[in-house]
């Protein structure tokens, strides 16, 4: 089992990539990881950062335990 205060900082710095993505997607119409991988592989890529911060709400919000 991972132990959890590595699945909290994996999960951190899968939101912090994918905000930096959505902030080049923004301002730039950039889509970086469709243009370096492909529309698949970015897709999923999405689909875990979107996953990582909703663990991160659980585990905030509706856990209510202290974290970094």
């Amino acid at each position: 089992m991972m132990n959890k205060e590595l699945l909290e900082k994996v999960s951190y710095i899968l939101v912090l990539v994918g905000g930096i993505l959505w902030g080049l997607l923004g301002l730039f119409d950039l889509n970086l990881l469709g243009a370096i991988f492909g529309t698949l592989i970015s897709r999923l890529v999405y689909i875990i950062v979107g996953v990582a911060a909703g663990y991160l709400i659980y585990i905030k919000f509706i856990k209510k335990t202290p974290t970094m």
